[in-house]
Order: C-alpha cells, then sequence, then structure tokens
C-alpha cells in the first residue's frame, strides 16, 4: 500500500515525498525504491500519533524546506489517490492563503448513536468526509501542529485550531481509505483496472 501511496505523490509538480517511518523501522529499506529516483526520502522520526508523525516529520524536513512551501500530507492507508483528484487540490489551493483537504459529501443518512441506539438523525447537507491528501504551507502547518490542543485527526483540525477556515475540495470515491479488510479487494480492483 505504501508503494502506491507513494507513486501517487510522485507528480511532476512534486519536488520530494518524505515517507515519515518509526525510528526503528527496518522494513522500509529492504524494498526497492529506486524507480523514484532522491524523490523519496525516509524520515525515522514517526510519533505515538499521526499529528506527532507529521510534526516529527515536518521538523525533520525543515532543513530543506521553506515555511510558505507547499506540504501535502497523505495517508499510507489511501493507496487509490487518483492523479485528477491531486491535480485538483494542488490548482484550486494554489493561490490560497490557508490551504485545505480533500473530502466527499456525506450521502449516507448520517445517525447519532449512543451505545447502539439512535438519539437523532443529522442535517447531512453540511456533513462532509475528510480525505488525504491535506495540503497547507509547510511554516502554517508546522505552527498549528505545536499547538494543537487535543488530538487532532487530520492537520485542517489542528489548522482550524488556529481560528483559520480550510477549503474543501471535493474528492472522488476511488480515493477510499482501506480499514476494514474488504477494503484490500476494492483498492486491489481499483489499481488493477488502472493498470
Amino acid at each position: 500500500m505504501l508503494w502506491h501511496a507513494v507513486r501517487a505523490l510522485c507528480v511532476p509538480r512534486v519536488e520530494t515525498v518524505f515517507v515519515v517511518l518509526a525510528p526503528d523501522d527496518q522494513v522500509f529499506a529492504t524494498h526497492d525504491w529506486s524507480e523514484f529516483g532522491e524523490r523519496v526520502q525516509p524520515l525515522y522520526c514517526g510519533g505515538e500519533t499521526r499529528r506527532d508523525s507529521v510534526y516529527n516529520g515536518l521538523v525533520a524536513a525543515m532543513a530543506v524546506l521553506e515555511a510558505d512551501d507547499w506540504m501535502l500530507v497523505h495517508d499510507a492507508a489511501r493507496p487509490c489517490l487518483p492523479a485528477k483528484d491531486l491535480d485538483n487540490l494542488m490548482r484550486e489551493l494554489e493561490g490560497d492563503e490557508v490551504g485545505g483537504i480533500l473530502a466527499l459529501p456525506v450521502v449516507d443518512t448520517l445517525k447519532k448513536v449512543s451505545g447502539n441506539s439512535i438519539q437523532s438523525t443529522e442535517e447531512r447537507a453540511q456533513f462532509w468526509l475528510a480525505q488525504t491528501p491535506q495540503m497547507f504551507r509547510a511554516g502554517l502547518l508546522a505552527q498549528a501542529l505545536a499547538g494543537a490542543r487535543g488530538s487532532p485527526t487530520d492537520e485542517a483540525a489542528a489548522v482550524e485550531q488556529l481560528g483559520l477556515k480550510p477549503r474543501v475540495v471535493a474528492g472522488s470515491r476511488e480515493n477510499l481509505k482501506v480499514t476494514w479488510p474488504e477494503d484490500v479487494g476494492i483498492a486491489e480492483a481499483i489499481l488493477a483496472r488502472r493498470a
């Protein structure tokens, strides 16, 4: 999955793909990444949480970054990112001051549940499902993650805590997050169709 997620980011407009790994990771180096040349750079500084890993990766990469450089944060669990989604995200946010995320509008009926009982039905029109990549300036993202309260589950949540409003760019259902066992087969089918 990681190889496919990395490959999706290796487009002409992306200069470097930093892969944040656990400090003691010994698997990454056993695979052949030569197809991507020097573009793929492993950073052995992953943390306890997503927030920690992204922040640690930003700090480690700052030696070669400027604060105004755009950063894309992408989940390895999303191996099927369509090139058109990535292109749309970068094009839509190019002149933006804050940045934003790929997301999908909720199409299913949304229930608020306690235990196994429905408490209410929510108006779904205002809800979107966050995806990755999420795209922010390196300096802004580092500031947001450094000062984040609680445990933000994505970069946009940390940026929102600064009082900013990240934009939403419509993604696609192909950019699924492999979470459940049946998702593996769906991802394999999407990738096989592209091949």
